[in-house]
């Protein structure tokens, strides 16, 4: 028994009787109380401890039930062979651990994958939720729709079509927690037997989620109005991804007559198909917003997909997709057993936000908000004289700095020793063209600069620290 020598700290606050089991546990575990040793009784351990008998057999209890000691009759505890037990090792705490290196800190981040956070409509979100979950509604708890609820679906379908021009029932839509899912529910439907062709530069989310999906992967070359149709033909997919209302990076907005080219070229053949990625055409800042070239297809051949994680929050985590008829037809067939990822108390609140007009009031907001950011920054790179030439204005939440005398890694180089965090092109090209991509980047280096994220005053201030690195 003198074995034990437990300390107990009655002012801890563990319970006595988890001390004490924590100490004979880690004694077992490291080897101090052997196997098939016998334990003290707990009568005599309480009076060695000085604690009441039940404090002591609540310990031998969570030991046996764990199986670190066996209870034998008329005998008592004896210490069970834990060669076997499953054991998690604890973290060894490094000295110093504080001190280690951590990543570079900027004061200024041109992200071009920002949203303002500071604009979400948390009051209105907040009513929603109250009043959504203020009903005794047990069906919010259950399994719904595996598309996502209808009702939801419905103002999905009633906003696409008013603002983008998308012709589709609610049957053909389907609601998933992110494009990322909703790609993956597609490769499950129409499986992996296609080779997707992609844009250079595009977004390499995409790129990368297709590799893994094991589809046959290509990028085809872009001009100024976007895939070229030639190479697109050449590279022999069946599948062409791309972005026609605002080319991720690049800004590029696909003319009608290329978009034409685009759906004959689907048209052509059975089994081709086009994924139009329509993430941000939300934030157009001239003109009228670009229709979605889902609009214009007659054939079926279109599957569109869109995002809330842009114009509300990223972490909404709520995507849709619109299938075409026929590949409906497959998803009826092969995945209609597969249950939503997003719960039915979030597609609630979500419908109402949409259909209570909440969601076009935030639209409107976060546009003007942009676009003040947007001509702001347009108006310091002009003022400070950088030398540079812009493109991919008044859309989206990004600009491109395109340089023909410095090289990409000495801006983003020059920028971070300001505390300034840019962001180069070449992170945005894949595929066989990389060598080809080297070879153009040491003739004109390209900078993104997002502004979705940082004020009107930072602009101005991370403007003015960038003249002076690139001077």
């Amino acid at each position: 028994m003198n074995e034990l020598t437990i300390h107990l700290h009655p002012n801890s606050k563990t319970p006595l009787y988890e001390q004490i089991y924590a100490y004979i546990k880690q004694d077992i575990q490291e080897g101090r109380i052997k196997s098939g040793e016998r334990l003290p009784s707990t009568r005599q351990l309480c009076r060695y401890l000085e604690v009441s008998r039940s404090t002591v057999e609540l310990a031998y209890e969570q030991l046996l039930s764990e199986g670190y000691v066996e209870a034998q009759p008329c005998r008592g505890y004896y210490v069970s062979e834990v060669a076997g037990l499953y054991r998690l090792k604890q973290p060894v705490k490094i000295r110093g651990e504080e001190t280690k290196k951590k990543e570079t800190q900027y004061m200024y981040d041109f992200t071009p994958n920002g949203v303002d956070l500071r604009s979400f409509p948390y009051n209105v979100w907040r009513k929603l939720s109250r009043e959504s979950l203020g009903d005794d509604k047990a069906e919010l708890f259950r399994l719904g729709d595996p598309q996502g609820e209808y009702g939801l679906r419905s103002a999905i379908g009633s906003y696409l079509h008013q603002a983008r021009g998308v012709n589709c029932e609610p049957e053909q839509i389907i609601v998933g927690a992110g494009n990322d899912y909703l790609l993956m529910l597609l490769t499950t439907i129409i499986g992996t037997a296609h080779k997707v062709a992609l844009e250079n530069p595009t977004y390499r989310q995409a790129y990368r989620l297709f590799k893994n999906l094991s589809y046959e992967v290509c990028t085809v070359d872009m001009d100024a109005k976007g895939m070229c149709i030639s190479e697109l033909k050449k590279s022999k997919a069946d599948i062409a991804f791309v972005m026609p209302s605002h080319q991720y990076p690049l800004g590029i907005i696909m003319p009608i007559k290329r978009r034409m080219e685009l759906l004959k070229w689907a048209e052509e053949e059975a089994g081709r198909y086009i994924i139009e990625d329509d993430y941000d055409s939300e934030f157009r800042y001239k003109g009228k917003p670009i229709p979605a070239l889902q609009g214009y297809d007659v054939h079926e051949k279109v599957i569109y997909t869109g995002t809330f994680s842009k114009s509300i929050a990223p972490a909404i985590r709520m995507g849709y997709m619109v299938l075409p008829k026929p590949i409906l037809e497959l998803y009826t067939e092969k995945c209609r057993f597969l249950n939503s990822t997003v719960s039915k108390v979030d597609q609630l609140i979500l419908q109402r936000f949409i259909e209570n007009g909440y969601y076009e009031r935030h639209l409107n907001k976060t546009r003007a908000l942009y676009k003040s950011r947007h001509d702001t920054l347009l108006n310091c790179l002009k003022e400070t004289k950088i030398k540079c030439s812009i493109s991919g204005e008044n859309a989206g939440v990004h600009l491109l700095l395109h340089f023909s005398d410095m090289e990409e890694a000495v801006l983003i180089e020059k920028a971070a020793q300001r505390g300034i965090k840019v962001y180069g092109l070449s992170e945005y090209f894949v595929g066989d063209r990389k060598e080809k991509e080297e070879q153009m980047r040491k003739k004109e280096a390209v900078i993104l600069l997002g502004y979705a994220n940082m004020g009107e005053q930072k602009i101005q201030e991370a403007v003015k620290l960038l003249k002076e690195a690139w001077e």
